[in-house]
């Protein structure tokens, strides 16, 4: 299983922490880190130029994105959503999120929390629930 996760950040932070999810990860799947900044972002910070952006990265695996009012899943969900796919991607927009257009685009929409998340911690929270999701389906003991 491929998973992808691009995200729109001018530089990736909290290296050791995404490490630490991706390693854990490994020998369920494999997880691709994709941070994304452009000068068309630099000239116009929007969720149409997010989505422009995130455009070509659209494939014929399963597109997810992360916004706010997607669909809230709990850890059982969110491992079902991962069964049986090939290739994932994840889109994490900035900080003006994803234009309609774009996440009409994707499969799901789904949401990680109810609370307004940076996107730098939603990365965080995206790959630790890619870990606890890979172990659920895999029956590893890191869910409790």
């Amino acid at each position: 299983m491929e998973i992808n996760v691009y995200s729109i950040e001018k530089r990736e932070e909290y290296k050791d922490i995404l490490s630490h999810f991706i390693k854990q990860s490994k020998k369920f799947a494999d997880i691709n880190l994709y941070p994304l900044f452009n000068k068309e972002i630099a000239k116009n910070n929007s969720p149409k130029t997010y989505g422009k952006t995130f455009e070509k990265y659209l494939s014929n695996g399963y597109n997810i994105a992360l916004t706010p009012e997607g669909k809230l899943v709990d850890s059982f969900e969110f491992a079902e959503l991962l069964k049986g796919k090939q290739t994932i991607n994840f889109f994490i927009g900035g900080a003006y999120g994803l234009d309609e257009e774009f996440k009409n685009r994707c499969d799901i929409k789904i949401s990680l929390t109810p609370l307004t998340l940076s996107h730098k911690i939603a990365k965080i929270v995206l790959l630790e629930q890619l870990f606890r999701g890979v172990a659920i389906n895999n029956n590893h003991p890191y869910h409790k």
